[in-house]
């Protein structure tokens, strides 16, 4: 008995110790499990409930204009953020936060219910947006600084400078063209709850700052392009206009304006209208400016030259059974005759002998149905047809500007062409990139600009003829409202039609007026391009375009010491009085629509070999400033054209200043007082004293003043005195302080 008892107090033992062990087994097993196999998936929910990684947006990179002023930077702003775990009634604060920023309640408060760590609720508000939030005193709201992308100049170059969005992402002009540069890298920072809900916040890795750029633009010539285009839209009723500067030799574009415009500081009233860069992505027919080609090309080709006359038929021709008539009679006119009246017959004519295989090379030579290349994004390469799909009228529509479409940065390299002895030179707005940190008051002006691709189109004999025709057009022809003081000045006039949506045939009543000139005649200084679109009234480019070609290029050479050529004799002031000429004699363009709608224009295949006449080809230096800081910006090549032979250009001297350009002899200052345009009695000094640092830049900017702020704060003193009368464009410092 005694052994069964003790078998089977053992066995009892031995299967405690068995189920002991197995739970002590099946314990252990479930905390390798834990520990060892789902270490990952535990820590990933544990990250998740009490982590959350909030990217830190790199301060974007500085755009500066050619002389060092900034067009766009960015400033350091509050941004609420919510912690959600820490507040009590969160949709009561979520409401609350919406009322003052205007934002949508339910899509605030579903983000926040989802990221129980962390959430955005005001994102770069407006210091008085901030301020109420905090007057809330609300538990669980917190403020982080950010930066956010501010323009000084507000609407001024708005469309070639572009915006960003919410996360710094550039989403049009140079901002887009250029995000991968400006933007930098981004940063990281954690926030941590513990278990008794309190946050903790971390940078673990800091935001590094995009480079900076710096652009062709001129700021106060800038200034100019816009004030003048601004006039003449108010005065003509236009719908929309352009106007480009550019420097011929070197491509660099000096101005460039469009309407309407845009404040890219206010972000929520910019429509996508008032974004369209015009000078690059709008396509439209020329009219008579397109007459430059025909006659270039037939006198470089030796078909013809400047004194012979042409019957122009008392304005009227029949070709093909199509009756194409002048604006007015014309009877007997010499080449140049031809180009001043712009008599549509005497064109016809002469595009006639130049047949249309080789009236087509011209066209692709002149770098019509391609882009130019210039760094800006949306560039349409315009409209044009194939010979092969010429119609039976297509030479001589296209001879007078119409079935066919260009843009106005492809007519300003046009006329730049003409004034830069022949040679085509590709349209540049950046002149290179400043590595983040560098000091912006003098870097800028250590920055080298290098003319881009170029190629010989027409010879220098050729350029020199087409000038003096084109200075004939703006004393006795249809440009006399481009006259000049102390300048000669040297364009041609167009009014092309505009196509009817409703009817889809031209429209009697809507056109588009252009005049594109350069001055001085001999040494070309600036080109100077001005469109408007749909003018109310008198609407031909003589009438109204020429007037604010004459304004602008008067006051940029004017802002660029330009000698003058001419002197102000009374022989001269005869010529000045021949500006104000009539209205109806400055008519152009015919009233008949021999060409097909430009709607019905095929876009050429970029795959199409284009013709060329002798053109040359230089390639772009890549090379940095004389002092070896400045790294070129990345600029963007234009396809090569078949057919070009291989030849150097001439590139600007190293170390050339931004504040400088290549081939404009005067050397702008680097700072100081600079006189634009005096108006009567100058520009009354605004009050300064009391206004933060921003506020004061608008003012500054509304006044049409440069503002040199010295230190933070508020402002203490300004000179010159609120009340002293400067001009345009003067510089008055302020002192700030706390």
């Amino acid at each position: 008995m005694t052994n069964k008892s003790s078998l089977g107090k053992n066995y009892r033992l031995y299967l405690l110790g068995a189920m002991l062990f197995l739970w002590c087994a099946a314990i252990c097993g479930r905390l390798v499990y834990l520990q060892i196999f789902s270490y990952g998936k535990f820590a990933r929910q544990q990250e998740h409930q009490q982590l959350r990684a909030i990217p830190l947006s790199a301060k974007r990179g500085v755009i500066y204009d050619r002389a060092g002023r900034e067009l766009a930077m960015s400033v350091l702003v509050d941004s609420a953020f919510a912690v959600p775990s820490e507040v009590k009634d969160l949709p009561t604060a979520i409401s609350l936060i919406t009322r003052i920023t205007g934002e949508d309640h339910n899509v605030v408060l579903a983000d926040c219910q989802t990221h129980k760590t962390f959430c955005w609720v005001a994102r770069k508000a407006s210091d008085e947006t901030i301020d109420r939030i905090q007057s809330l005193h609300l538990q669980g709201i917190h403020f982080q600084k950010e930066p956010k992308r501010f323009y000084p100049a507000r609407d001024l170059a708005s469309q070639v400078v572009g915006t960003v969005g919410m996360e710094d992402s550039g989403q049009s002009g140079i901002e887009h063209a250029y995000d991968d540069e400006l933007r930098g890298k981004a940063g990281k920072m954690v926030i941590s709850v513990d278990a008794r809900k309190q946050w903790f916040s971390d940078v673990e890795q800091q935001p590094e700052p995009g480079e900076n750029l710096v652009l062709t633009l001129d700021k106060n010539i800038q200034y100019i392009a816009e004030k003048e285009l601004e006039q003449a839209i108010h005065d003509t009723q236009a719908i929309a206009g352009t106007v480009i500067v550019e420097n011929p030799h070197t491509g660099e574009i000096l101005a460039l304006a469009n309407r309407p415009t845009f404040n890219p500081n206010l972000r929520k009233e910019i429509t996508p209208g008032a974004q369209t860069n015009r000078a690059v992505s709008n396509v439209y027919e020329p009219g008579s400016t397109f007459k430059l080609v025909t006659i270039s090309a037939a006198l470089e080709e030796k078909l013809t030259n400047p004194d012979e006359v042409f019957d122009c038929q008392m304005g009227s021709i029949v070709y093909n059974g199509m009756r194409i008539r002048d604006s007015k009679p014309h009877g007997l006119l010499p080449v140049w005759g031809v180009l001043a009246e712009s008599s549509d017959v005497g064109s016809i004519k002469i595009a006639l002998r130049l047949g249309e295989d080789r009236y087509y090379k011209y066209i692709r030579a002149f770098g019509f149905g391609q882009p130019t290349g210039i760094e800006l994004p949306g560039e349409t390469r315009g409209l044009t047809k194939p010979v092969s799909r010429w119609s039976k009228v297509s030479i001589a529509a296209i001879s007078i500007g119409q079935e066919i479409g260009i843009s106005p940065i492809q007519l300003a390299g046009l006329i730049s062409t003409f004034a830069n002895d022949g040679v085509w030179v590709t349209p540049r707005i950046v002149a290179g990139s400043i590595p983040p940190g560098t000091d912006p008051k003098s870097a800028p002006q250590t920055v080298a600009f290098h003319p881009s691709a170029s190629r010989r189109v027409i010879s220098s004999f050729t350029a020199a003829e087409m000038r003096s025709m084109m200075q004939k057009v703006v004393l006795e022809g249809t440009g006399r409202k481009a006259i000049l003081e102390g300048y000669s000045a040297a364009g041609k006039t167009g009014t092309g039609q505009k196509v009817d949506p409703a009817t889809g045939a031209y429209s009697k009543t809507k056109y588009v007026a252009s005049f594109a000139g350069f001055a001085p005649v001999n040494d070309p200084q600036i080109v100077v391009e001005v469109i408007l679109d749909s003018a109310v009234g008198p609407h031909q480019g003589g009438q109204v375009s020429a007037p604010v070609f004459h304004r602008i290029a008067q006051q940029v050479l004017e802002y660029l010491h330009v000698p003058h050529d001419l002197p102000l004799s009374p022989q001269h002031q005869l010529l000045l009085a021949r500006a104000r000429a009539k209205d109806k004699d400055l008519e152009e363009g015919t009233p008949d629509h021999p060409g097909e709608p430009l709607e019905t224009a095929e876009v050429n295949d970029s795959s199409e070999a284009v013709g060329t006449a002798n053109v040359a080809r230089a390639p772009t230096p890549a090379t940095a400033g004389g002092d070896g800081s400045v790294v070129q910006a990345a600029m963007r090549q234009s396809e090569p054209v078949a057919g070009v032979a291989n030849q150097p250009n001439p590139s600007p001297p190293q170390g050339s200043s931004v504040a400088d350009p290549a081939s404009l002899s005067p050397t702008l200052p680097a700072s100081g007082t600079v006189v634009i345009d005096v108006e009567q009695g100058g520009i009354e000094v605004p009050s300064f004293v009391g206004k933060t640092v921003r506020s004061a830049v608008e003012a500054a900017q509304d006044a049409g003043l440069d503002l040199e702020a010295v230190g933070s704060g508020v402002a203490r003193k300004q000179s010159p005195p609120a009340g002293t009368h400067v001009a345009a464009g003067a510089r008055v410092t302020v002192q700030f302080g706390r």
